[in-house]
């Protein structure tokens, strides 16, 4: 085996990391307007640049912001783009569930009311004050997957007025993609993420059916959804590294969907055109290593052993037990290890303390190194 040099690394994670208390002090502060645009800025600063150096610490060989200028994962992305409107006084409603019972996410609604485009390139900034602060690692942007965009409302939340044929609305969103991404390969970024819970979801028969519901073709969205990422990765550089993350729900250590990857494996792990899954595998609901079969050569599969959701560290042992059983499936050489899931995928976090993640990073880094060297 040799060492991987190019993202994904051998120990690796989603991105998201837990908010420390004086950042969520200061984002309360800031929207009650007692702190101004520039001191929370200083906050975000300050925060990012602990967050940065306590990944390098534990071995890290990428980094990320923890997503702390962010509130959530995706949506503060998908508000930027030209033609979304974010609209305050309708909620998005998500159930999520846990061995406790349901939990609800809510964030502002969106729809789509124009053109898609791209004026401006979306976490550039956001993107540069985390280039300035890595010292060993490599940073590491991560944003939502285009097909989130669709996903999260459907046909209903997309005027027929502007696009009364989605073609022509993928097109745009495809184009607006490419720009993007793009973009932040001529800022230096050289390892992005593009984290999509909709590839995941669709291999639970109870999330097919929600689709089919709103009047989706359930059975092909996942072959849409690699079309437009494919689509909109077409042309980036050499330089710039792709993977995707593809998990079944992540709020307040709570989750939607359940099964393994095998509806979706075949055409996900052969089709799309990127360099390397984040997938999670750390409990039961996950699934079993079985669609790894359909990993091709050349492909990396970043195995997410270690939860995210509570804060008991998991053994060596048990990880390295479980990456030779993944790797009856596709060679070990191919084979990465990360947590499951982002620690914080809104700025609400998951249900364990900040020594908790610390120590489950650098057990990612300890047992990869003890595996692969």
């Amino acid at each position: 085996m040799s060492p991987r040099v190019s993202p994904p690394f051998r120990a690796d994670h989603v991105g998201s990391l837990l908010r420390p208390q004086s950042l969520l002090d200061a984002r309360d502060d800031h929207a009650a307007g007692r702190i101004d645009d520039a001191e929370l800025r200083r906050v975000e600063d300050e925060a990012i640049t602990q967050v940065v150096a306590m990944q390098e610490e534990v071995g890290l060989h990428s980094a990320t912001d923890g997503e702390f200028r962010r509130s959530s994962w995706h949506m503060d992305f998908l508000y930027q783009l030209d033609g979304v409107e974010r609209v305050d006084d309708a909620s998005l409603k998500v159930q999520f569930r846990n061995e406790r019972g349901d939990v609800e996410f809510a964030t502002p609604d969106l729809r789509v009311t124009g053109r898609i485009g791209l004026s401006r390139t979306i976490f550039a900034e956001a993107f540069t004050a985390l280039a300035e602060r890595v010292t060993t690692a490599t940073p590491k942007l991560t944003i939502p997957s285009p097909g989130m965009l669709y996903y999260r409302g459907g046909r209903a939340a997309i005027d027929e007025a502007t696009y009364p044929d989605l073609a022509e609305f993928r097109s745009d969103l495809a184009a607006a993609y490419r720009t993007e991404v793009r973009a932040l390969a001529d800022l230096g970024c050289h390892y992005l993420q593009l984290d999509d819970t909709s590839l995941a979801y669709l291999n639970d028969p109870a999330q097919r059916a929600q689709l089919t519901a709103r009047g989706d073709d359930a059975e092909r969205a996942h072959l849409q959804t690699i079309q437009l990422i494919n689509e909109s990765l077409r042309g980036r550089p050499d330089t710039l590294a792709v993977t995707t993350h593809m998990c079944r729900g992540n709020f307040r250590s709570s989750w939607v969907a359940e099964g393994g990857y095998d509806f979706v494996a075949e055409a996900l792990f052969n089709e799309l055109d990127v360099d390397g899954f984040f997938l999670e595998f750390d409990d039961e609901r996950s699934g079993g290593f079985e669609p790894l079969r359909f990993v091709p050569k050349g492909k990396a599969v970043v195995l997410g052993l270690v939860t995210t959701k509570r804060g008991e560290l998991e053994s060596k042992d048990a990880l390295k037990r479980r990456i030779e059983q993944a790797a009856r499936y596709v060679d070990i050489d191919q084979l990465c290890l990360s947590p499951q899931c982002g620690f914080a995928s809104t700025k609400d976090g998951n249900s364990l303390t900040c020594e908790e993640e610390v120590a489950k990073l650098r057990l990612v880094v300890e047992t990869a190194a003890e595996v692969w060297g």
